[in-house]
């Protein structure tokens, strides 16, 4: 078990962030593991596989730095973001800057992994640094970006249901409901732990949390001296991510129509405009204007997340939504 205590000063700077390069990592971690564990990402790991075959991407070395326990990834390679915004370029930037100190201290522990393209790593980390950069990018394009959007979308849509409940209930609210690993008592965050049995002060620093898709089912945590502390979760509705949703039918799109039907059923996590087009197939303008009418009808709610707007149904919505299948199954 680790345990984490918060002062008030804690709680006040505890914030959100994204990291693509996490995702990148964690990925890794699934795309490694052919025993079945990851079955949920079943869809994602074969298509990946795939196109990095296809593509003849040498991925040795990311391979080389995300070892199976009990060594352990170094946290060089993917360290706490420094920015909110979910910028893979701004945290290459950061990875590229690492001080040689680190990436050999990185590497020379005892539970550190081992292999030649490491070793070389080592010897010469800023050779090293700038080809990991190169090779993080084509493996994010060709493995990751076209599944980033519906992606960032859930962990977008994550934080902003977890902003929600720090409103409805303040930070008891917000800690006591990250994930069933982790359990919130006063000024004490506890987190079931592989490898983990310690107590760690947060001294003022705030608590780093950082929803994540590949993360499942496990959490992650950073509490080593001179990294932000953070925490790594599973963001809400990971499980259903690579399904493929089928429209609704029956008295709902009878009554409000089958598109709108359709937007309404795919809402059941946040989404934006084009994301909502590329997994209905209708036009973003076609989605739009779908959009709003339902907004106008006070079925949807809209969230400026960054460059972004989330879509979300309120209550109405779900009370519509229920009765309708109700309405079916009799």
């Amino acid at each position: 078990m680790l345990e984490l205590e918060f002062t008030a000063r804690d709680v006040a700077r505890t914030r959100f962030a994204l990291s693509p390069l996490w995702e990148v990592v964690a990925g890794v971690r699934i795309l490694k593991n052919d025993t079945g564990e990851f079955g949920l990402f079943r869809p994602w790991a074969e298509r990946a596989r795939q196109r990095l075959a296809a593509a003849g991407l040498d991925w040795g070395l990311l391979a080389d730095l995300v070892p199976a326990p009990p060594r352990t990834i170094p946290l060089f390679v993917a360290p706490p973001p420094t920015t909110p915004l979910a910028d893979l370029g701004v945290e290459l930037a950061v990875l590229r800057a690492t001080p040689v100190e680190q990436v050999r201290s990185g590497l020379g522990g005892r539970r550190a992994p081992r292999s030649a393209r490491l070793e070389a790593l080592r010897e010469d980390p800023r050779r090293g640094l700038a080809e990991l950069a190169e090779l993080v990018e084509a493996y994010w394009e060709i493995a990751l970006a076209p599944y980033w959007p519906r992606m960032r979308a859930l962990l977008e849509g994550d934080v902003l249901h977890r902003a929600r409940l720090l409103a409805e209930g303040g930070a008891d609210r917000l800690l006591g409901d990250l994930d069933p690993a982790v359990g919130w008592d006063t000024d004490t965050l506890r987190v079931r732990h592989l490898h983990a049995r310690d107590t760690r002060r947060l001294d003022g620093r705030g608590l780093l949390l950082v929803p994540s898709v590949f993360a499942w089912p496990r959490v992650f945590s950073i509490t080593a001296p001179g990294w932000q502390p953070t925490l790594r979760y599973p963001p809400r509705g990971v499980a259903t991510l690579w399904e493929r949703r089928t429209a609704v039918a029956g008295p709902l799109a009878a009554v409000i129509g089958r598109g709108r039907a359709r937007l309404l059923a795919e809402l059941d996590t946040p989404a934006s405009t084009t994301e909502l087009a590329r997994r209905t197939g209708m036009t973003p303008g076609g989605v739009s204007q779908h959009l709003t009418v339902l907004r106008s009808a006070g079925l949807i709610d809209g969230h400026r997340t960054g460059r972004y707007v989330l879509y979300t149904r309120t209550e109405a919505a779900e009370v519509l939504l229920t009765a309708a299948a109700e309405g079916l199954g009799h």
